[in-house]
């Protein structure tokens, strides 16, 4: 019963985070609510895992963790640098 409880309590969760992410008002905002939204996703394929029996759902969750991490970070870049695959200037030497 508790942790159909902390299932609640985590989708709740997640539509808060989606409502930030609609609402705004800055790009940054949005990506932060985004990979909130991602990591409550990370916790509740966890606790579906623990409910069913389901062990193997844990690696499922990880995997996706990365891939939110990744994704976060790439998104980021786009927004700071308008491009992902942008190389260094000629004069300047990588550090």
């Amino acid at each position: 019963m508790m942790f159909v409880a902390a299932s609640i309590a985590v989708l709740v969760t997640m539509a808060l985070a989606l409502v930030r992410a609609l609402l705004g008002p800055t790009v940054y905002d949005r990506v932060l609510a985004m990979n909130m939204f991602g990591t409550k996703t990370v916790l509740i394929i966890a606790v579906l895992g623990f409910l069913t029996e389901r062990p193997d759902f844990l690696d499922l969750a990880l995997l996706y963790a990365l891939i939110n991490f990744i994704g976060t970070l790439a998104v980021l870049k786009f927004f700071e640098y308008g491009d992902l695959g942008r190389r260094l200037d000629p004069g300047r030497e990588a550090s």
